[in-house]
C-alpha cells in the first residue's frame, strides 16, 4: 500500500491597514486561521483594536490564537525607511536584522509551528505584502519548510 503523500503546509500573512477589527477577525475565521503571529516589532497601533492586549483578546474570543513575535519585526531605523518609501534600505537593514541570535531563535520558533502543521498567519501593518518585512519572512519559511504562502486581505472598511 502507497503511502499518503503529505500535503506541504501553508502559511498565511495578512496586513490592517485600512482595516478594522471585525474585518480582520472574519477573513481570519474564513481562512480557519488557528494561530495569528504578530511580527510587529512594537505590537501597538493607533487604530482601534489592534495594539497588542486588545487583539489578543479578541481572537481568544473568536479561537485563534495569538502570540507576539517582537524579534521578526523591523528594527527602528527599517520602520523610518519603509515610512519614506526607501523600500531598498528597509530590506538592507531587515536582512542584517534576520541574521542576529534573537531573530534566529524567533525564527526557528515559527518554522516550528509552520511544520508542526497549525494554520498560521503572520499580521503586519501594510495591507500590500510587497512593502512589508512579513513578505521576507514567509520567502524564508517557503525555503525552510516548502510552505504556500496565502496573502489575505481583510475587506477594507
Amino acid at each position: 500500500m502507497a503511502k499518503a503523500k503529505k500535503s506541504k503546509p501553508t502559511l498565511f500573512t495578512i496586513g490592517y491597514e485600512q482595516a478594522v477589527q471585525d474585518a480582520l477577525i472574519s477573513e481570519l475565521k474564513r481562512a480557519k486561521i488557528k494561530l495569528l503571529v504578530d511580527v510587529r516589532a512594537v505590537a501597538a497601533s493607533r487604530k482601534p483594536g489592534f495594539s497588542k492586549r486588545q487583539l489578543a483578546a479578541a481572537l481568544d474570543e473568536n479561537g485563534i490564537g495569538y502570540l507576539h513575535q517582537q524579534k521578526l519585526g523591523t528594527p527602528a531605523d527599517g520602520r523610518t525607511a519603509a515610512r519614506a518609501g526607501d523600500l531598498k534600505t528597509l530590506w538592507k537593514i531587515y536582512e542584517r536584522h534576520l541574521k542576529t541570535a534573537e531573530a534566529k531563535e524567533a525564527m526557528a520558533e515559527l518554522l516550528s509551528i509552520v511544520q508542526s502543521g497549525t494554520k498560521a498567519c503572520l499580521l503586519c501593518f501594510e495591507r500590500d505584502v510587497a512593502h512589508c518585512h512579513r513578505q521576507r519572512i514567509a520567502e524564508i519559511v517557503q525555503e525552510q519548510t516548502g510552505a504556500k504562502i496565502d496573502n489575505l486581505a481583510p475587506p477594507l472598511f
